[in-house]
């Protein structure tokens, strides 16, 4: 009995530091007073605001149009680069594997000055495509640190017997290889959008005056005071991304649950 008070306790204090910043948040968005000490009553005035503040609507949008940009393009970029790694000799493979690993353990500082120096060697204008350029090239590692495990999962005779059996290569990795490895895909994709709508540092050294990013939008408004209408825009994300996960964890307990027998 004490053993599992103290595990519920540990596991309750885990989760109350993870969460009540969170839900201290959420309170805030109802707050009529700016004050964060200060409970003035409740309203929704603030997310009213927040769709009135143009400035923050166009980082929101352009968040967005990075992220899911630069996760689709990842994906596919990776995925082709995780199947050819993964038909390689083992010696290759695993310096390839080293290799795509390496800046995912770099630090972003580094990665974002690396960047940065590059395009102003090359003379690009600093702006959306140097931002979306930037986010794929730190995208795909992931995308083939997902990928991977699928394909060594892999029944490399499956595909062998579809061409045997009068199969293109193309039509034969649409209907045998993506099927199998499409849960790593789909992981990759929402791994790469997550990464790259939650990038600060390497957006903020390769953006230019004219653009910015949610990240480096609140960045701005901190050291200015955060405006109340933060405080509601995280909220309704916070909200988005739970609805998210409650459908997919939804969709896959229905899935494992087993077929009766009529």
């Amino acid at each position: 009995m004490v053993k599992k008070f103290f595990e519920r306790f540990y596991v309750g204090f885990i989760l109350f530091f993870l969460y009540a910043p969170i839900i201290i948040l959420i309170i805030l968005s109802f707050n009529s007073s700016k004050s964060r000490s200060k409970w003035g009553s409740f309203t929704f005035h603030w997310y009213k605001e927040l769709f009135k503040n143009q400035s923050i609507m166009n980082a929101l949008y352009t968040t967005l149009i990075i992220a899911f940009l630069s996760a689709l393009i990842a994906t596919l970029i990776g995925t082709a680069a995780a199947i050819a790694i993964n038909s390689m000799k083992k010696t290759p493979r695993t310096i390839m594997i080293a290799i795509t690993n390496i800046p995912m353990l770099n630090a972003d500082i580094v990665t974002g000055i690396s960047l940065m120096l590059l395009f102003v060697a090359m003379r690009y204008t600093l702006g959306f495509t140097s931002v979306l350029i930037s986010h794929i090239t730190f995208n795909i590692p992931y995308v083939i640190l997902s990928v991977m495990p699928k394909l060594k999962q892999l029944n490399p005779h499956t595909f062998e017997a579809a061409l045997d059996l009068g199969a293109s290569p193309v039509y034969a990795f649409f209907k045998v290889i993506m099927p199998d490895i499409f849960p790593g895909v789909l992981t990759g994709f929402f791994l790469a959008f997550t990464m790259s709508l939650d990038d600060f540092v390497i957006t903020h050294f390769t953006k230019g005056p004219e653009i910015n990013t949610l990240s480096t939008k609140i960045y701005t408004e901190v050291r200015k005071g955060i405006k109340p209408e933060i405080y509601a825009l995280s909220t309704l994300m916070f909200i988005a991304v739970l609805l998210l996960l409650v459908i997919i964890n939804r969709r896959n307990a229905d899935k494992k649950q087993p077929v009766r027998k009529i």
